[in-house]
């Protein structure tokens, strides 16, 4: 069956998950994303990848960073980027998801970044859009966040060059992220050998060893010798139910300090995608230290959003 985000000849069109994505078109993207980061030192940082193109923001989720990151990768390609506050517009009345999308899609729309709390959201959008038109998942549901697992695998390729001699940890609410999909899709990908997952039992999915993944609940344990740590935030609007016995007894036991870091290897990075709860997963002394490369993510977030959207819009 062919890959629904790609186009019959194996071009990016969509980009809706990491999942089954291939090896080449992941470091096509990271590529490309390297070739735009010296952009960001210039006087004039636009390039007239995607002048005349229209970009709409879809933002069923607030997410102020990974919306403002987009706009601005999509301006810096000259396209016109309209923000939609969805939450206070059509959906809020009654209109269907579908319905939303054909109206903006006879506004001329060529691209849709959506983020959306529901799963699955941007693959439906994709499967009913016109050819000329182009989805990006910008976080749905528990699912899938590939632009967030794209720029986590650009920023380790820049300061660790290659991919097939690490130990990566992930760290946290591993059970409601995201984020931790779509890196673990990526590392698998680019040939890491050894993914490990740390968190309480409560907050680790089931089947993670299937995916290739050793799991810890000692956090000690899990991070000795590794070279990546990516730090999850404990996300208590998506928990039903009492999933810890607090935040101070998971910071006891699961957040990153000084100590627990010098267990890791002496050169490992300290990664987290944001928000950060300070004194909850991640201490101060920590999260601005000299291996953390936390605000370096941001940065180059813009570039790798550029890259997947200069891709898909010239599929």
């Amino acid at each position: 069956m062919r890959n629904p985000q790609l186009n019959k000849h194996g071009e990016l069109t969509h980009l809706l998950t990491i999942e089954g994505l291939p090896r080449d078109i992941v470091t096509h993207i990271l590529d490309t994303a390297e070739s735009f980061v010296p952009l960001a030192e210039r006087d004039v940082k636009k390039l007239p990848l995607l002048r005349g193109k229209s970009v709409f923001n879809l933002f069923f989720e607030n997410s102020t960073r990974t919306r403002t990151t987009f706009e601005i990768a999509a301006k810096r390609l000259s396209a016109d980027v309209y923000n939609l506050n969805i939450n206070a517009s059509s959906t809020s009345k009654g209109e269907s998801l579908l319905d939303t999308i054909n109206n903006l899609s006879a506004m001329q729309a060529d691209m849709f970044v959506v983020r959306h709390a529901s799963s699955g959201a941007p693959h439906l959008i994709a499967q009913h859009v016109a050819p000329h038109l182009h989805v990006i998942n910008a976080g749905d549901g528990r699912h899938a966040h590939p632009t967030q697992g794209l720029l986590d695998m650009y920023t380790i390729r820049h300061y660790k060059k290659e991919f097939h001699n690490l130990r990566v940890a992930i760290v946290g609410d591993i059970l409601h992220s995201r984020v931790a999909r779509s890196d673990i899709h990526a590392l698998s990908t680019l040939g890491v050998p050894e993914i490990r997952a740390i968190g309480p039992l409560t907050l680790l999915p089931a089947g993670m060893e299937q995916m290739g993944v050793k799991v810890y609940t000692d956090m000690e344990e899990g991070l000795r010798g590794v070279d990546v740590i990516i730090m999850l935030r404990l996300q208590n609007e998506r928990m039903r139910g009492a999933l810890l016995p607090s935040a101070q007894e998971y910071f006891k036991h699961y957040g990153l300090t000084q100590e627990k870091l010098a267990l890791a290897a002496p050169d490992a990075i300290v990664m987290h995608p944001g928000p950060m709860n300070r004194g909850v997963e991640i201490e101060s002394a920590v999260a601005d230290g000299k291996q953390a490369v936390i605000l370096n993510q941001v940065t180059f977030g813009i570039a790798v959003r550029m890259a997947v959207m200069s891709i898909v819009g010239g599929a």
